[in-house]
Formats: C-alpha cells, sequence, structure tokens
C-alpha cells in the first residue's frame, strides 16, 4: 500500500479529499502499526515510521471515509512500572470520530489470564475490539446559527437519546431511540411547547457496555462509560456505523438550532471504558497507559480512582489535557454544539491531590478561544476526598446546584427548618456564587435529574425500587429526601393522588421561578414514572423510557403555563442577585427589590426565620429596575409579584401587604385552584391551600380598547354629520 510521510497534526484520522492522514501520540512505542480492514475482516498492517514529537504518522493517498481501522502499539510491558503495551491487542484511536461495532468481552480482549492475573494472556483481539472509522467530515449546515441564548432566559431540559424517543408513536419506528428520532418535529414541537430553550443529552460519546451488566440480562442504558471521545454513539444512528452516525448528529443539530434549541452534551473526561488493573486493554491502556491514566505513584501497576470507576484520566499529563481540549473544540467548530456538562468535574481539577480550581484544566477553558464561548456546566462533585465543590469553580463556570434539590426537597416534604435555606435557594444562592464575582445564573437548578427518582416518584414513594437492577437493593441512593403522602407506590385513593398532583406542580413551580437556570428532566413533565427505582443506569427498557401515550396532559399544559410566565417576566430571571433587606421599613421608603412576608403580611424578622415549625412565607418581587442582558443594559420595567408558599399539610391564610407594594393584585398561578384574575385589594385575606403556591402580580386597569365594530363607524359618520 502507498505510503506518504504524512503530519503530526491534526491527531487521528482526517480525510482530505484525496487520501487519510493518519497521527497518534505514544511517548512509549517502541513500533507503531497502522491495521486497516476490509469488509470480510481482513487485516492489513502499515508501519508508521516517521515520528515527530512522540507521534507516530503516516498519509494514506488511496484511504477515504468508510475504512475501519485500528492500531497496534510494541513497547514496554511492563505492569509494575504502569507499561501495558502489547502488540496481540488491536487498539481504538483515542481520535477516531466514529467507531463501528462493539466489544463482546472474549478474553482475548484483557492482557492477563481470569485464572490467574499474573500469567499474560497475549491472544489477538483483533475479532473482537471496536474497530475506528474515517469518516467524511463535510456537511451541508445550510447556514447553521448558534442560538446563542443567554443563561438568563435558558431553560434546559435533560435527556436521554433513546429514553426521549424509543416510544413515541410519531416518530417512525426505524428512527425511535436516535439521533434522527431526536431531531423529529414532534419532538421539537414539544420542547417548544414547554419553552425549552435548551437539550442536554446525557453521554453521547461512544461507550461501552459492561459484561457484569451484559451477564445480567442488563445493559449500560445511561453511557458514562466512554470509549470514544469524538465519536458519536454507534447505537444511537438509525443510518449506520461507518461515519453515518456523524451526519446524522449534525442534522439532528442543525434542526435543533433551526427550532432556537441549543445542544449541551453530558460529557465524561473524568474516565474511561477500560477499568483498573483488571479491566480490558481497548485504547489507551495499549497506547500510553502512565501518560493516560492517574497510577499509584508507589506502585504503578494499579490505577488511582477518584471516579468509582477503575481509574480517573491524568488531566497532569499534556497530552491528555490535549485530548481532552481537542475533544471539546472538535464537538464545538464541528459538530456545533452549543455547551458541555462535565460529569464528575471535581476530578478535572485534581492536578494533585485536591480539588483545585487553578488547575491546568480550567486555565485551559479560560484561555482557549473556543471552548470558553459556550455553555460549561459542572457537576461539581466527585467520590475523591474533598469532592463536594457546590460554589467552588471559577467565574465563567455554571454548576449543578445539588443544595438547591436538597432543599426544595426537604422544603415540601416538611422538613423543619428549612425557611432561611429554601429562601437562599429560591434567590439564586447568593451564598455560593456571589463572591466568586458570580450571576444569579451561576446556578443550575434542579429538583430531579437522570440520578434518582423522576419528579413523580419522589412523591410516590418514601424508599428505592432497585429489584430490577439485580443487586439486591444495594444500588442507588438510600436519603432521597421524599415523601409518598400515606401510600408507597400506585394508590386508587383520590385524595392522595390530588395531593401528588399538586406536590409535582408545587416542585414545577418552585424550580421554574427560582433565581438561576432552571433543569426539567425529560418526562418530569408528563408524569414518567420508574415505580421507584432511583437507579436506572442500567435499565435500557421501558421501565426507563418516556411513555408517551401515558402521558398527563394537564401536567404538560401547566409546566407549559409556568415557562411562559418565566419567560415573560424578567424579574423571575434576574441578571444580578437581590440585594434588599429583610427588615421593617420606615413609612415612605423606597421598596426594596425583595421582601420576605409573614402570614399577616408583615416583613419577617430575624425571630421569623428562626422559627423551626414554621412550613410557609411569602416574598415580594419588586419588578422595578431589572437588568436583563442584551438591553444595552438599561432598566427594564416589569410588574410586581407576590409568591406564597404553604409546605403545611393545612391551609394557611395570608393577608396580602399594604398597598404601598400595590393597591392590588391578581393570581396568575395556584397549583391547587388554577388562575383567578379578579383583583384582590391589598390588605385583604387569601386562603392558601395546604401544600400549595399562589403567585399574584399586580394588579393593572387594563387598557380601554379600540371600538372597531361596525356601530362605531356609524356613530362616526352621525357625528361628523351633525358637526357640519
Amino acid at each position: 500500500m502507498e505510503t506518504w510521510p504524512g503530519r503530526a497534526y491534526p491527531l487521528g484520522a482526517t480525510y482530505d479529499g484525496d487520501g487519510t492522514n493518519f497521527a497518534l501520540f505514544s511517548e512509549v512505542a517502541e513500533k507503531v502499526e497502522l491495521c486497516l480492514f476490509d469488509d470480510a475482516g481482513t487485516e492489513t498492517r502499515v508501519r508508521l515510521t516517521e515520528v515527530d514529537a512522540n507521534v507516530w504518522h503516516a498519509y494514506l493517498p488511496d484511504v477515504g471515509p468508510g475504512q475501519q481501522y485500528g492500531y497496534r502499539v510494541h513497547g514496554p510491558f511492563d505492569p509494575a512500572s504502569g507499561h501495558r503495551c502489547d502488540p496481540s491487542k488491536l487498539l481504538v484511536d483515542p481520535y477516531a470520530k466514529a467507531l463501528s461495532g462493539a466489544i463482546d468481552w472474549d478474553p482475548s480482549l484483557f492482557d492477563h489470564d481470569f485464572d490467574d492475573p499474573e500469567v499474560r494472556n497475549q491472544d489477538d483481539s483483533a475479532a473482537h475490539n471496536m474497530r475506528s472509522v474515517v469518516i467524511n467530515p463535510y456537511f451541508d449546515w445550510r447556514g447553521d446559527r448558534r442560538p446563542g441564548i443567554p443563561y438568563s432566559r435558558t431553560l434546559i431540559y435533560e435527556a436521554h437519546v433513546k429514553g426521549l424517543t424509543q416510544l413515541h408513536p410519531d416518530i417512525p419506528e426505524a428512527q425511535r431511540g436516535t439521533y434522527a428520532g431526536v431531531a423529529h418535529p414532534s419532538v421539537i414541537a414539544h420542547l417548544k411547547r414547554l419553552g425549552v430553550t435548551a437539550i442536554e443529552l446525557m453521554p453521547v460519546h461512544q461507550f461501552v457496555q459492561d459484561s457484569v451488566l451484559l451477564e445480567k440480562g442488563l445493559r449500560n442504558y445511561w453511557g458514562y462509560n466512554t470509549l470514544g471521545f469524538l465519536a458519536p454513539h454507534n447505537e444511537y444512528s438509525s443510518s449506520g456505523d461507518r461515519g453515518e452516525q456523524v451526519q446524522e448528529f449534525k442534522a439532528m443539530v442543525r434542526a435543533m438550532h433551526a427550532a432556537g434549541i441549543e445542544v449541551i452534551l453530558d460529557v465524561v473526561y473524568n474516565h474511561t471504558a477500560e477499568g483498573n488493573h483488571l479491566g480490558p486493554t481497548l485504547s489507551f491502556k495499549g497506547i500510553d497507559n502512565e501518560a493516560y491514566y492517574r497510577l499509584v505513584e508507589d506502585d504503578p501497576q494499579y490505577y488511582m480512582d477518584y471516579t468509582g470507576t477503575g481509574n480517573t484520566l491524568n488531566v497532569r499529563h499534556p497530552h491528555s489535557l490535549q485530548l481532552i481540549m481537542d475533544s471539546l473544540r472538535y464537538w464545538v467548530t464541528e459538530m456545533h454544539v452549543d455547551g458541555f456538562r462535565f460529569d464528575l468535574a471535581a476530578s478535572l481539577a485534581r492536578e494533585f491531590y485536591d480539588v483545585d480550581r487553578l488547575s491546568s484544566f480550567f486555565e485551559l477553558v479560560q484561555q482557549d478561544p473556543v471552548v470558553s464561548q459556550v455553555k460549561l456546566i459542572a457537576e461539581p462533585w466527585d467520590v475523591g476526598p474533598g469532592g463536594y465543590q457546590v460554589g467552588n469553580f471559577p467565574p465563567q463556570w455554571t454548576e449543578w446546584n445539588g443544595k438547591f434539590r436538597d432543599t426544595v426537597r426537604d422544603f415540601w416534604r416538611g422538613e423543619p427548618a428549612t425557611l432561611g435555606e429554601f429562601a437562599s435557594r429560591f434567590t439564586g444562592s447568593a451564598d455560593l456564587y456571589e463572591n466568586s464575582a458570580r450571576r444569579p445564573f451561576a446556578s443550575i437548578n434542579f429538583v430531579t435529574a437522570h440520578d434518582g427518582f423522576t419528579m413523580r416518584d419522589l412523591v410516590s414513594y418514601n424508599e428505592k425500587h432497585n429489584e430490577a437492577n439485580g443487586e439486591d437493593g444495594r444500588d442507588g441512593e438510600s436519603h432521597n429526601r421524599s415523601y409518598n403522602l400515606g401510600v408507597e407506590g400506585p394508590t386508587d385513593d383520590p385524595e392522595i393522588l390530588e395531593l401528588r398532583a399538586r406536590q409535582q406542580r408545587n416542585l414545577i413551580t418552585t424550580l421554574l421561578l427560582s433565581q438561576g437556570v432552571p433543569m426539567l428532566l425529560h418526562g418530569d413533565e408528563l408524569g414518567r414514572t420508574q415505580e421507584g427505582n432511583n437507579n436506572g443506569y442500567a435499565q435500557d427498557t421501558p421501565l426507563s423510557w418516556v411513555h408517551w401515550d401515558e402521558a398527563d396532559e394537564p401536567l404538560i399544559e401547566f409546566t407549559a403555563r409556568v415557562s411562559r410566565l418565566r419567560r415573560d417576566h424578567p424579574t423571575f430571571r434576574r441578571w444580578v442577585f437581590f440585594d434588599g433587606r429583610t427588615v421593617r421599613r420606615g413609612e415612605g421608603d423606597p421598596l426594596p427589590d425583595i421582601a420576605w412576608l409573614t402570614p399577616d403580611g408583615s416583613p419577617m424578622d430575624e425571630s421569623d426565620w428562626q422559627t423551626s415549625y414554621a412550613r410557609s412565607l411569602g416574598v415580594f418581587l419588586n419588578g422595578q429596575g431589572i437588568r436583563e442582558r442584551g438591553s444595552r443594559g438599561q432598566r427594564i420595567v416589569d410588574r410586581n409579584f407576590l409568591l406564597y408558599f404553604n409546605a403545611h399539610s393545612e391551609p394557611v391564610d395570608f393577608t396580602l401587604p399594604e398597598d404601598e407594594y400595590a393597591s392590588a393584585w391578581e393570581i396568575v398561578l395556584n397549583t391547587a385552584d388554577g388562575r383567578d384574575l379578579t383583583p384582590r385589594e391589598a390588605g385583604s385575606t387569601m386562603p392558601v391551600e395546604a401544600r400549595s403556591i399562589v403567585v399574584l402580580r399586580e394588579w393593572q386597569e387594563p387598557e380601554a380598547e379600540a371600538d372597531w365594530s361596525p356601530a362605531a363607524s356609524v356613530r362616526r359618520l352621525l357625528e361628523k354629520g351633525d358637526a357640519e
């Protein structure tokens, strides 16, 4: 086969219209072979003889899109010293932009004998590993433009490609569970109805099915087991896995952008699918184990594990960092995605031992002209020491706010002494983000996510029910902060069903009207249940999929209405934190931007916040002087709002504040009864039902409409005649 020297950059396989350049980094390699496979599986080996700065490379003029390939790396095999090169193992290109097939967990994928790990296994793995694929990078984007939606106007919808679409009746069967399914007009119409501005997809980087799960008849549904950081997962393609998955993914992004919806990817750069020292050799281990993984310093045959998966990517090594940054840049520039949510992001900051917000990874992101300009969302924890880092990420980042989740759950299930914490979370968690020069939108607020109960299950179960996972109920979080309202699981008691429906509306309203960026879990708006399973990671079954035919249509409409309220009123999505003080004011003083109110209508004082048995409160939000990004800094006049939260099991009478706040109010949202636009005078008493929220807007006299009736025209003519 004709071979030219080629170039050391870019890494991976790059087709230029005539041929393909191959480049692979390995500092430890002594010889590298590029392995090409035809459709019959016949392997042709091409030795790479050109090496620049530890990058092995060649250009093959006769190789184009659809070509399957892999690598064999010759070098030291000395696990005790951290080296695991083994040319008997076919290796996936870390920079592969597409992967075909699947691994079958044959023993040849491992470098040791199962019965005796000290015995080396040198069986050839080529027939059992996935294969990298050369792709055609050209795509008709048709003038695609990023929506560029500011955080303050963002509503995120966390979704799973397969789970969202597998049971959708309007999607053609061949497209269900795929990127094409996500792009289907019926899905986009649903997102638009909800007011969603960004869909956050659970892992779509190529991942691997775990052997332990397959042996139990289960599958890795969530996908947090990455093998290819530049490759879209091939099982989510309806059109093929020889590069077609790339084209289909791009078409999905293009369709979302055309609808004004951003695409955010949940990315897993903290570990790979190769596991610990007993895991398979699929790619990184055999290429340069010491460069790609954090090894135990005193005994490098073992791996540091800050992720609970067996290994941790080595963010101290420049080429591992380069892989992460090249991957991020690729997904932005070539795949047109709009942001990333980083799984276990604290592990990316462990340059040495402790989590360090000044680590090289954050510096690289800060300085990168491409990556720094998209949405960056951290899951701000890992399983290592000191791993819980909510509020501690750099200013450019936003964070999943786990404290918002916990506090809102506690408040609505009636836990004592949560008023102060609830107020802080509702107003954007200034205690976490204001001191680091961040805005309220640094808080990505959520009540439920893929990991844990769905919202319907949160109000239906006290305990997890994970029997289907095959771990005897040991897996999953045991402290869920949930409340079943009297019966565990399904019931036909209408009173309990009504309370559950109300609690779901309370949680959705609190989420969407809190300061910060709301994130809604797919299916929560239509009452999705997992039957009490709070750890559906292995449930690639109807248990975890969205059942569109069982949708709670009234709940969907309610969610859409609250979303529109948020969209139409910048009071609920402020650009700056509140600075009003919760103290009693003198007569005639200007209204603060926020005031917390007791049921009798007076501002709350210190003793009110310390009342452990209190379960209800009101808040006044001043709509004057709002600043919104994109409005050139001018102030926007919005309506004033009152919100009353009652987490008691009994109704509470609230007295509307005096007319200095507003002369009258109208109810625009009531999670117990609906909507009532009848004006209510200042100082009047208003009952708020048990476990409910009432949202009131300052009432304004309707402007008189111009009379456009035929009678008006007749009057005008007659009046004109009289005048003449």
